[in-house]
């Protein structure tokens, strides 16, 4: 069976594309990555692609507000065939910049701002899964680190109801094993009702703050030393895989 394609957008300080690539391709999928200016003249096209995949980084050096320069780029230059492939039955995915990228676009609802404590955060969260995605089959938890400065999601009420009878809510924030074993908030940011993610076009582009591409190995979780000791001494097999692969398998397997 054919390999679905995915086109990851690079450029401007997106700079989480290889292992994006990387967590893509364990997936069972075929990657490439392609500057945003090669789509703009013409020589790629998304026509040629299943899934869209914005990742993280710090485009324009989040100098006008993180992902908002960007987001300005496509809109100025590919809108329409931006528009066609989310038309279509194709998935989406932006993550950390990539995810402020796209609410940018009008592509993802709601918006990102400032961290209640004005300052970038890097660490590990606890997420629950809310919303109903092909991305999100078989996921209920998920321990994933996160890295940002404006990741606090905001929306009126008007867009939080909607979010809410659509099953759009991706991820809230919970207090889970990290929290409670380091003693910190389970919402890092002061995110409104503890949102981490939210979905749009039925489920189908999935934005979320954690990096799951950093979370694609066992061997990247926190505390791994300790799991491996737990998994031996119980003579349970040792994982390889961490949390963050099954979003990327699951998203290769919605095309077979």
């Amino acid at each position: 069976m054919q390999k679905p394609k995915v086109i990851i957008f690079s450029g401007y300080g997106l700079n989480c594309e290889e292992e994006t690539k990387v967590a893509f391709e364990r997936a069972g999928a075929k990657a490439d990555i392609v500057h945003i200016n090669d789509i703009v003249d013409g020589l790629i096209s998304l026509k040629a692609y299943k899934i869209l995949a914005m990742p993280g980084g710090f485009s324009y050096g989040d100098d006008t507000g993180s992902g908002k320069a960007y987001a300005h780029k496509i809109k100025n230059h590919f809108a329409q065939e931006i528009e066609n492939f989310f038309s279509a039955d194709k998935l989406g995915i932006g993550i950390c910049n990539g995810f402020q990228i796209l609410t940018n676009t009008g592509l993802l609802p709601g918006a990102l701002t400032y961290n209640d404590s004005a300052r970038y955060i890097v660490r590990w969260v606890d997420v629950e899964v809310r919303g109903e995605s092909p991305w999100l089959r078989g996921v209920q938890h998920a321990m994933l680190p996160i890295a940002h400065g404006e990741g606090k999601f905001v929306a009126d009420a008007e867009t939080l109801a909607y979010l809410e009878k659509n099953h759009a809510i991706a991820f809230t924030y919970i207090k889970g094993e990290i929290c409670e074993h380091e003693n910190l908030p389970a919402n890092p940011n002061g995110s409104v009702k503890n949102i981490a993610g939210v979905l749009a076009r039925n489920g189908r582009i999935l934005g979320m703050m954690p990096h799951p591409e950093r979370a694609q190995f066992f061997t990247q979780l926190p505390h791994w030393p300790y799991l491996k000791e737990q998994s031996s001494r119980n003579k349970k097999r040792i994982p390889t895989d961490g949390p963050g692969l099954k979003l990327f398998k699951n998203a290769v397997s919605y095309f077979k």
